[in-house]
């Protein structure tokens, strides 16, 4: 993604494929986790619609299509299906373009990171602050922290850790710590855990419990897809209450990941 600073790379591109689409009607339908295995566009209810973002939003992380390219996508899909969405359109295609971009980069990194000839090379995670304009205090705290790859910390900190966030995870040797002036870190921070309302104004409140600095849904691993079957089963449960249409569609899916 030539605005997010990389070329699109397979491990990328397989994590977003492997999703099934799933009707939302609001962003708390599918929360943290469970956009390992499901994609979806906060109100869009109609399958045609969902499939038609899923394109728009499958041809940015495939072909490295930029923000602006995205958006005539996006504004194609609006008026072919006249989706009377929320928020301002500016904004809304903004938060669908580089939170799916970002999510399957980090997804796809992580997926890279598990090979253990690569982590035995390279035992070390750097935490790596990005370049947001209004970055969070905690963020720029952890910028330079180094831990080891499987130190239980990164289950809940890996990138990206919120909505906007444009901070990485790097794996690092001996060498690299020594060259950077970086100390490995023998302890990780600790935690401190923030009780939640999410979606309070919409028909899908939630309360949550999430570590300090991370937005509530980004308190996860991208790519930690050990959890995929669970989360398939409770994503078919789920489709009982959805329209015929979406229901249909989405099963389609799950049989096909059979």
């Amino acid at each position: 993604m030539t605005e997010y600073g990389s070329l699109p790379f397979r491990e990328q591109i397989a994590f977003f494929l492997r999703k099934l689409q799933l009707g939302t009607q609001a962003w708390t339908d599918v929360y943290a986790a469970e956009h390992e295995v499901a994609f979806m566009v906060a109100g869009a209810m109609k399958a045609s619609l969902l499939s038609d973002l899923h394109k728009a939003v499958r041809s940015a992380i495939a072909d490295g299509t930029t923000l602006a390219q995205f958006r005539q996508d996006f504004d194609a899909t609006v008026a072919k299906h006249g989706w009377d969405y929320q928020g301002g359109r500016n904004w809304r295609s903004r938060v669908i373009f580089e939170t799916n971009v970002r999510q399957s980069y980090h997804a796809g990194r992580e997926a890279q990171m598990a090979d253990p000839e690569l982590k035995a090379r390279r035992p070390y995670a750097l935490y790596k602050h990005g370049d947001s304009t209004h970055p969070r205090p905690e963020h720029l705290a952890w910028d330079g922290l180094v831990l080891p790859v499987d130190d239980p910390w990164w289950n809940t900190h890996s990138p990206q850790n919120g909505w906007g966030c444009k901070c990485k995870k790097f794996l690092l040797n001996d060498r690299d710590v020594a060259r950077r002036g970086l100390t490995v870190s023998g302890h990780a921070p600790e935690i401190e855990w923030e009780e939640q309302v999410v979606g309070a104004r919409g028909p899908s409140p939630r309360v949550v419990t999430v570590p300090k600095g991370i937005d509530p849904g980004f308190e996860y691993r991208p790519g930690a897809r050990r959890r995929a079957e669970t989360l398939q089963a409770e994503l078919l449960r789920r489709a009982e209450d959805m329209p015929p249409e979406l229901a249909a569609a989405l099963k389609a899916d799950l049989e096909g990941e059979t």
